[in-house]
């Protein structure tokens, strides 16, 4: 368990970043060998874990994953700085200071020192961080990027509904509905891990990270003297999914229709039509129709913030769910 205590001046500091290394990050862990991915990840597994097999220019992750007991150094996350472009954050992983990547790889691999994959990062870290980069670049290219532009609208989206949730509802509505494996009793933030940590108030600043592919791994980076970055799932990760099933009492199904009633489950914070196709993998015509029907009926209401349309439930279409799809409904967002 890890125990994070947060003042108001720790709080008002908390913010919410997008990082697409990290996500690149979890995404390995997720195809490991030993691995069950659960259903909304199973098909990309397998392109993925034949990537992980076959390319040689992953030489340098592969090195660091086996000998690593679960826990990983800073050198190989960065701290996320809000950026859409994994390659920014690239480079600022060939730019860690020599210092900073000797201390770190002698703390998380002790006397390994004469290892030959530990050797690079001691002897010349300069060196050994670019090679770093350019195997992170090959599994991006090979087993992420085609899907970087779905997975992107979705953590977009995420950072928009986490956003104004915090500035709207305060920090109570922010964490209670973080996730699964975060409870928020005030001042502390707990996160379920195998770890035993403890942070008092003050110590650190917040940075969360939203992810499509946490399942693979929940992220929380402790290096930095003043930053702590938590990772948590991102909605809508069934985009990289096949179409399930519908359930035989779908009651909210018969009465609307099955896409009608997908686009409504899915309006739990703002979402534009695109983010909405990509979450369920529909074409964006599609939404657009069944939000226009939604809206005529009163359901949904939209809102318009600069260039793009966000559309959300409204009091009537959040009773309608409670009352047919049995399931818990976010909170409106203001």
């Amino acid at each position: 368990m890890i125990r994070i205590e947060l003042d108001e001046a720790a709080l008002g500091a908390t913010r919410i970043a997008m990082s697409p290394l990290r996500d690149a990050f979890c995404a390995l862990h997720l195809q490991l060998p030993g691995r069950s991915p659960s259903w909304p990840y199973q098909e990309w597994v397998g392109h993925a874990r034949a990537v992980w097999r076959e390319d040689d220019r992953l030489r340098p992750l592969w090195e660091l994953f086996a000998q690593s007991a679960g826990e990983f150094t800073d050198f190989l996350l960065p701290q996320p700085v809000g950026t859409p472009d994994v390659y920014e954050e690239l480079e600022l992983l060939r730019a860690t200071e020599p210092a900073a990547v000797r201390a770190l790889a002698d703390h998380y691999y002790p006397g390994l020192a004469e290892a030959p994959f530990l050797r690079p990062f001691l002897t010349d870290p300069e060196a050994a961080c670019g090679a770093l980069a350019d195997a992170y670049a090959a599994w991006w290219e090979e087993a992420i990027a085609p899907y970087w532009p779905v997975m992107r609208r979705l953590v977009e989206d995420e950072v928009l509904v986490r956003a104004r949730t915090f500035a709207t509802e305060g920090v109570d509505a922010l964490f209670s509905g973080l996730e699964s494996r975060a409870r928020w009793q005030r001042p502390v933030l707990e996160l379920t891990k195998h770890t035993e940590a403890e942070y008092a108030a003050g110590e650190r600043r917040l940075v969360l990270v939203p992810l499509v592919f946490a399942e693979g791994c929940r992220l929380y980076s402790t290096d930095d003297p003043e930053v702590l970055a938590v990772s948590f799932q991102a909605r809508g990760a069934g985009a990289l999914r096949e179409p399930a099933e519908p359930a035989a009492d779908d009651r909210l199904g018969l009465l609307l229709g099955r896409g009608r009633a997908a686009v409504l489950r899915e309006l739990g914070g703002p979402l534009t039509t695109a983010g909405l196709a990509d979450r369920l993998g529909l074409a964006p015509s599609t939404v657009s129709e069944h939000l226009s029907l939604l809206a005529g009926a009163g359901v949904v209401t939209r809102h318009r913030v600069g260039r793009s349309v966000y559309y959300q439930l409204t009091d009537t279409g959040r009773s309608l769910l409670a009352l047919l799809a049995g399931q818990e409904v976010l909170s409106a967002i203001a």
